[in-house]
This record gives C-alpha cells, sequence and structure tokens, in this order.
C-alpha cells in the first residue's frame, strides 16, 4: 500500500487506525516483521500474502490478524477500500478479557492457523458501524478517550470472533483443549524448553498420552509441533535481524551452534546461512 495513499489516526503510538481509500489500486512487494497486533480489514481488493512464510491468496471483504513477531510479505495486492488497526498489548490484551477475545484467543497467536475471516453482508455492516464509530472517535478528543477506543476495538474484536466461529467449527474437545494449552506453553517457552517430555510435567500428563491425543485430533505430533516452531523463529531471526548464526542458536536455546546449524538443515535442506541468502 503506498504511502501517500494512507491516512493514519494515532492514539498515544499504542493504538492506531489506518484507511486507505483511492480510485486506481496499487501494486507494491514490501516485507515486514510485526512489532504490534495488527488487524487487516480488505473490504475491496484481491492479492497473494506470504504470512510466516506461508502464502495466502485472498479476494475482497476479508479480515486477517498478525501477532508480533510473524513475518507479513506481500506478493501482490490490488487494494481499492482497506483497514489497518493495529495496538499493543497494553492497550487490549489484559488478562481479565474472556479467553475467546483476548490475544491468546481464537484470532491472535493462532500461528499454525488459516489467519483469514470472511464476513457476510451482515457482519460487514455491523464491523463497518463500529469502525466508523471508532474513526469518529479519534476526531472528537473528548474526555475518556482511551475508554472509549478501547471498548469500540473489543466491540470490533468480539464481532470478528463471532464471525470466525459462525464460519469455522470451534471444537472444544478434549483434544481440542489439550492442543491448545500445548501451543500456548510452546508459544511461551520455546526457546529454552525443546522436548516433549518437559510440556508433558507442565500439564500433568506422560508424553506418550500427549502424543496419543494429538493422533485422535489428526494434529502433527507434539515433537514436531515444537521443532517447526523454534523453525519458524530461526527463519525470522536469520531474515529480520542481523544476528549471526551462533547469536540465533543461543537464543534459542542450543548449547552448541554447530547442532543448531545440524538441526536446521536436516529440516530445511538449506543451512541457515544459505537459507538466509536465497530468501
Amino acid at each position: 500500500m503506498a504511502v501517500q495513499d494512507i491516512v493514519k489516526h494515532t492514539f498515544k503510538d499504542i493504538f492506531s487506525v489506518s484507511t486507505v481509500r483511492f480510485d486506481k489500486a496499487c501494486t507494491i512487494d514490501h516485507s515486514v516483521q510485526q512489532n504490534a497486533y495488527a488487524i487487516y480489514w480488505i473490504q475491496e481488493g484481491s492479492g497473494t500474502y506470504n504470512i510466516d512464510f506461508k502464502q495466502y491468496q485472498f479476494d475482497d471483504n476479508v479480515l486477517f490478524f498478525l501477532s508480533p513477531g510473524q513475518v507479513f510479505t506481500v506478493d501482490s495486492e490490488q487494494i481499492k477500500t482497506a483497514y489497518k488497526l493495529t495496538f499493543v498489548k497494553d492497550f487490549y490484551c489484559i488478562q481479565t478479557h474472556d479467553a475467546e477475545v483476548a490475544c491468546n484467543g481464537i484470532l491472535f497467536n493462532n500461528i499454525y492457523e488459516t489467519p483469514f475471516v470472511k464476513p457476510c453482508k451482515k457482519d460487514t455492516d455491523k464491523l463497518d458501524f463500529i469502525l466508523t464509530s471508532l474513526l469518529e472517535e479519534f476526531q472528537q478528543n473528548e474526555t475518556a478517550q482511551y475508554d472509549m477506543l478501547q471498548a469500540y476495538l473489543k466491540q470490533f474484536i468480539i464481532s470478528a470472533v463471532r464471525v470466525k466461529k459462525e464460519n469455522h467449527v470451534v471444537k472444544e474437545d478434549v483434544e481440542t483443549r489439550l492442543f491448545k494449552d500445548f501451543s500456548l506453553l510452546v508459544e511461551q517457552n520455546y526457546k529454552t524448553l525443546h522436548s516433549v517430555t518437559d510440556y508433558a510435567k507442565r500439564l500433568g500428563l506422560s508424553p506418550k498420552s500427549i502424543t496419543k491425543h494429538f493422533q485422535k485430533a489428526g494434529t502433527t505430533s507434539p515433537s514436531e509441533f515444537i521443532k517447526n516452531r523454534i523453525l519458524l523463529e530461526a527463519k525470522r531471526l536469520l531474515i529480520y535481524t542481523d544476528k549471526t548464526v551462533k547469536e540465533i542458536a543461543f537464543e534459542l536455546g542450543f548449547n552448541d551452534p554447530a547442532y543448531f546449524t545440524r538441526f536446521f538443515t536436516k529440516a530445511i535442506s538449506k543451512s541457515p546461512l544459505q537459507f538466509k541468502k536465497d530468501y
């Protein structure tokens, strides 16, 4: 999205809404690593995006949700109308939020799920009303503006959660709950804990029991899940930082950089340096 076509409303660098409205569609390439939570709503347009090295195509009226650290690359886009909402964790993601609408809910931090949500006409009208109210609030500069902006953001997220639940079956069985608990633990500890046993202890289960639950749910194995999360972060650090392979190895909990290099090369079929060079 060309910078000159974006109007941005900001509240104290912790929450912002950007609007894109122009007659001639633009197509550019750019790549960025998220440093805040972001909601993109493409009302009119199409394109191909890469999110955490996976490619997704979209066509008109979609929302997608990114968390800090995720890699977002635009392969191609032709956008006529779009919005982008960004916020830091302290602005919205407080622990008292309902689990489904918090920042560890069903929209954010689900790095292995398709990030797109497609609202119907009724949902689009509701989301549009909330967003219009939000933009009007930015113009007011009235008392308790922080609380009003936060309330509108929460309404928008709750509505988006409902849209996703309408269009995607959100399972609540034992296997699904265990998978969510396991994935959250991995997200919090993957840099220091690398074995299924480490996580099994924290969940009060045996490694064999967790593996059986994962098999029943039809997901990847627990060990593969951990490995994939480490590899994803390794790719992010290789592409979007100037850290050396040795520094990345230590950051990801490997005491031996040579072992990290073998681990990465076996999984990717490229050495870390070759991956960085080819990307």
